[in-house]
């Protein structure tokens, strides 16, 4: 699937496939409510969309948005999309489906960047700033029965991803695991994610996980 990837905005990876895959293995029907959060260039909400989901995408970054939105109309698909902090713009609404491939490289500050690029992938000191959030936040969001799809990498803790799914309700099992090496973002901090004992001493993979949450019915 061709994307516009604009300077500035996340370009869909490795990671980005694995989620619209699962996504796929969803069977959503027509009209089916679909939040992505934190969009990128849409690739996630394009795909939901081209499989007949109502999309809505949420991103804090204008010029994501846009990319989103551009995306979509490329392909035929009209892309709601909202600017605005991870729910922020939707808490009031409910949906089917929730799916999200957020920042969750660990970094070394515990404030968040407020412009560019590196909002894509900066997450805290243990990478998790926003996954927990999300695992809070989310289930406030989906409907009874309704699905969360969440893609991370495993040096940020899985099991913790989990247990505070769990905590907030959701039905949790791994989907997915897909080894792969480290790209330039995480391959330029491996010393310092060694010194922290976020990897083992010569490790230069990861593994992506897809975790799905079920609200129960």
């Amino acid at each position: 699937m061709w994307l516009m990837q604009p300077p500035g905005v996340y370009a869909a990876q490795g990671d980005t496939a694995l989620l619209i895959e699962h996504l796929g293995r969803e069977s959503l029907s027509p009209g089916c409510r679909v939040l992505d959060l934190g969009t990128g260039s849409g690739a996630v909400a394009v795909a939901a969309a081209r499989w007949g989901a109502a999309v809505t995408a949420v991103d804090v970054s204008r010029r994501a948005l846009a990319a989103a939105w551009i995306n979509g109309a490329l392909h035929g698909r009209r892309i709601s999309v909202r600017h605005g902090d991870l729910l922020e713009p939707v808490r009031s609404r409910r949906f089917d489906v929730v799916v999200s491939n957020p920042p969750y490289v660990p970094g070394l500050s515990e404030r968040l960047p407020a412009h560019g690029i590196t909002r894509a992938w900066e997450a805290g000191p243990d990478g998790r700033t926003l996954l927990d959030r999300i695992c809070h936040q989310v289930p406030q969001v989906l409907v009874p029965g309704g699905v969360l799809l969440l893609v991370q990498s495993s040096i940020c803790g899985v099991e913790l991803t989990q247990k505070a799914l769990s905590a907030s309700g959701l039905e949790t099992a791994v989907v997915a695991r897909v080894r792969q090496p480290f790209g330039p973002v995480m391959a330029a901090r491996a010393a310092w994610f060694e010194e922290r004992g976020l990897i083992a001493p010569g490790q230069r993979a990861e593994e992506l996980v897809v975790i799905r949450g079920v609200r129960a019915a």
